[in-house]
């Protein structure tokens, strides 16, 4: 174990208390929680729900019956939020390295059995950069998620491919973490104090996009963000002028997706048929689907809804056996809003 990852597992089991121990927003939920999930998170026991560290909100749709890994689990509390999304026949398995944490999250199990009805999670203690040494079948997990964990991992390379690793074909990494506009100085990524808030061990937003590349994520999609503030004046005299990001990212383990968004002159029609969103899917932040409408995508989306849990829910028109070059749009500058002012439009690019 490295003196940097030992800071950190003592950062988040002993320095840090609960929530508001925090120097700063980083590492905590400024997003609103959607109406329909806030009953199950009030069905959450309050010990757990004081050592959340997150930074975003890991719930996609359509989890009934899934199989869950939780990157960085903690305390436990999207464990159980995501036990009562998948339901009894669905499983949730957290993994943390932090004892401190593993023991709150442990404590635990039974109140929420006995408030769920069920019993469908369990903790693995370990390092989310060597998943291959935990009891872990490969291939066996629909879903990968993880809150503001990632850039606390000093191998991130390794963490993305134990994830491709660990999921089913079509399965998808959702998580939220923190990026950073520019590559952080190493001075600052050597600071233990920034890297347990989340900021200087933060990736530069197209570091990351190269790493999933490299690690078998061909297409990421940004699905939302927000701008950090630093407000601790001390930490944000260190940090300077940099811009840190909070972002939300899903990667579809799809074999052989594009690496630029090509256009097959292919669309499709979303039925409106998943519960939470029957009048448009929301599906990243460049793709807001209305329903029975007419959508155009590039032949990675076509894929990323055929070849997923989101197929039943789509009719799909077109195929792969004509190709009319690059949608227009799709260029490469920084993803991100840079002010909370500049919210998504929600039009199509590809």
């Amino acid at each position: 174990m490295t003196s940097l990852t030992s800071a950190v597992q003592e950062y988040y089991g002993s320095t840090l208390t609960g929530t508001a121990d925090l120097r700063t927003s980083a590492c905590c939920d400024a997003t609103s929680v959607p109406e329909a999930l806030r009953p199950l998170l009030a069905r959450i026991h309050p010990e757990v729900l004081s050592r959340y560290y997150g930074c975003g909100l890991v719930a996609p749709p359509l989890l009934q019956g899934a199989r869950v890994l939780d990157l960085g689990s903690g305390s436990g509390r999207d464990v159980y939020l995501l036990a009562q999304l998948v339901g009894a026949s669905g499983e949730v398995v957290g993994v943390d390295m932090t004892a401190e944490q593993l023991a709150v999250a442990e404590r635990h199990c039974a109140f929420h059995a006995e408030r769920f009805g069920y019993a469908n999670v369990r903790f693995l203690e370990g390092a989310i950069e060597r998943l291959e040494e935990l009891d872990l079948e490969p291939a066996s997990f629909d879903l990968v998620i993880s809150n503001c964990v990632v850039n606390l991992s000093i191998d991130k390379l390794a963490v993305l491919q134990g994830v491709r690793r660990l999921l089913k074909p079509g399965g998808e990494f959702y998580f939220a973490d923190v990026y950073a506009d520019r590559r952080i100085p190493q001075a600052l990524r050597d600071d233990p104090v920034l890297y347990g808030e989340c900021l200087s061990g933060a990736l530069y937003w197209n570091d990351f996009l190269r790493l999933a590349r490299q690690a078998g994520f061909a297409d990421p999609r940004l699905v939302s963000d927000r701008p950090l503030q630093v407000t601790d004046a001390d930490l944000a005299a260190r940090t300077g002028t940099i811009g840190f990001h909070s972002a939300t990212y899903r990667l579809f383990h799809i074999d052989g997706l594009e690496d630029a968004c090509e256009d097959h002159g292919q669309a499709v029609i979303y039925r409106g048929t998943i519960p939470e969103h029957p009048h448009q899917l929301p599906f990243d932040k460049h793709h807001l689907i209305e329903t029975g409408r007419v959508f155009p995508v590039c032949g990675n989306t076509y894929r990323m809804l055929a070849e997923s849990r989101f197929a039943d829910h789509f009719t799909f028109i077109g195929d792969f056996s004509r190709h009319y070059g690059l949608f227009a749009g799709c260029g490469g500058s920084l993803p991100f809003d840079t002010t909370t002012a500049e919210a998504s439009a929600g039009g199509s690019c590809c």
